[in-house]
């Protein structure tokens, strides 16, 4: 019996032991962005269980661009050394590893989940946001907006941080351009009102997106696989579309990306979404077909026969699992065997006896 759920996928030269990705989900557990035992042990788990592509939470390039004061980073060359003892577990088990490189914009300092909404002062540890306009997202504090010098410094930003993700060690890097962040800011109209030439027109709102991407592809040569996360909707009217993406897939593709990662929504507080199993399955399906770009698949598949299917029937290349890897941090092992495929896939010989299934 065969899977295409565990056949391996090779993008320039990187090859991926299977379509089992580890999708970016941030820990809030960093100390001046450095990564430490949790995530050692975090994402550990998930290259111990199996799965082909362990990617690291949305990693900020500049300290502004953290969700929380407690976000992951990659700025600086400690963090580098940090990162390298992650990576080198990663590989130890069999999976690759890859870097989201990330800015949250007007959505920075904010405190993390458990300790309540909202955003961190800068009197508090926090900092003022930054954005292509000064519009606050929902009750966070108002950002600043960039000014054209701010704007040219951020592709060199993404650019430094890829080399970084190099240097320690990780075989790809994906560029977080989705979940309101800063780029998908720059690419909805219901967040960028600038009237220069990142603003208003299609062409102008996808401008700093296509930048930072050459400028990161520049940075780390043709061989190394360089994904993209977008949003490929904003689920509000007036938004960022499916149509949108679709011609922004296109536009990436022509300037070095390798696969669209396709999530939807997070730039409106008012969006209304439709929320089910594999919700978000047709906006990948859609961007493949159209673009013939490799694309990922996000979002409440967490049964082994629905990403089973998702892959076999060419809806995306790849599924990328958080809650459900959460539960269960050797979903891929459990989904090889339900599949039937056991034999895809490699146990820790410290877990072997496990193998054994009743």
């Amino acid at each position: 019996m065969t899977s295409a759920l565990f056949a391996p996928i090779t993008l320039r030269g990187t090859t991926v032991r299977n379509r089992v990705w580890v999708s970016p989900m941030c820990q809030y557990s960093s100390i001046d962005g450095l990564p430490n035992d949790w995530h050692l042990v975090h994402l550990g788990q998930f290259a111990a269980g199996g799965a082909g592509l362990v990617m690291t939470e949305a990693s900020a390039v500049v300290p502004e661009g953290r969700i929380s004061p407690q976000d992951a980073g990659i700025w600086n060359d400690e963090q580098v050394a940090a990162w390298r003892r992650v990576v080198d577990f990663l590989h130890a088990r069999g999976a690759t590893a890859g870097m989201q490189l990330a800015h949250a914009g007007r959505k920075a300092s904010t405190r993390r989940p458990w300790e309540g909404h909202g955003s961190v002062a800068p009197d508090d540890g926090g900092w003022t946001s930054v954005a292509p306009s000064a519009e606050a997202f929902a009750d966070y504090a108002e950002p600043h907006a960039l000014s054209a010098e701010e704007i040219a410094a951020l592709p060199g930003a993404f650019a430094a941080g890829a080399r970084r993700a190099l240097a320690a060690g990780f075989d790809l890097v994906e560029l977080h351009f989705a979940h309101g962040y800063l780029v998908h800011q720059f690419l909805s109209p219901l967040s960028n009102h600038r009237e220069d030439a990142y603003g208003g027109s299609f062409e102008n709102r996808t401008r700093l997106a296509v930048e930072i991407l050459a400028a990161v592809r520049a940075e780390v040569g043709g061989d190394v696989p360089v994904l993209v996360r977008i949003s490929a909707t904003d689920w509000a009217e007036g938004g960022w579309d499916e149509d949108d993406s679709v011609a922004l897939a296109r536009a990436l593709a022509d300037a070095g990306a390798d696969l669209v990662d396709t999530s939807t929504g997070g730039n409106s507080p008012h969006a209304d979404i439709p929320v089910e199993p594999g919700y978000q399955v047709p906006f990948a399906e859609r961007i493949r077909r159209e673009t013939g770009v490799p694309t990922g698949a996000v979002g409440m598949i967490s049964e082994p026969a629905h990403a089973e299917k998702v892959v076999a029937t060419g809806q995306a290349d790849v599924v990328l699992l958080a809650r459900a890897l959460l539960r269960d941090p050797h979903w891929p092992l459990r989904a090889a065997h339900e599949l039937g495929v056991d034999d895809d896939v490699t146990w820790p010989e410290q877990y072997a006896r496990a193998a054994r299934w009743p």
